[in-house]
């Protein structure tokens, strides 16, 4: 993979996670978290994406498709780990 499907995998995730962090909100560590979760999750859902050979929404060697899937799924997970850590702190 070239320097520039690795900028533009990093610049898809980082407005991947800023956009999820605008819709639900929170401090800043939460925007840590998810933007974490998102260049994380867009790493591996490329990789995953190339070993199963899919061909969706590529950028040139980018698998911006297997990517978009992996940061959607961290998100999630992110979110989940979020409520679960909110559901503990209520008194």
């Amino acid at each position: 993979m070239t320097l520039q499907a690795w900028l533009v995998g990093f610049a898809l995730s980082t407005v991947l996670g800023a956009v999820f962090h605008l819709w639900l909100g929170g401090g800043s560590r939460r925007l840590a978290l998810y933007l974490l979760a998102a260049w994380l999750g867009f790493a591996l859902g490329h990789f995953v994406g190339e070993a199963l050979l899919i061909d969706a929404l590529k950028i040139g060697p980018l698998n911006a498709f297997g990517g978009t899937v992996g940061a959607a799924v961290a998100l999630g997970a992110a979110r989940l780990l979020v409520i679960a850590d909110d559901r503990a702190n209520v008194k």
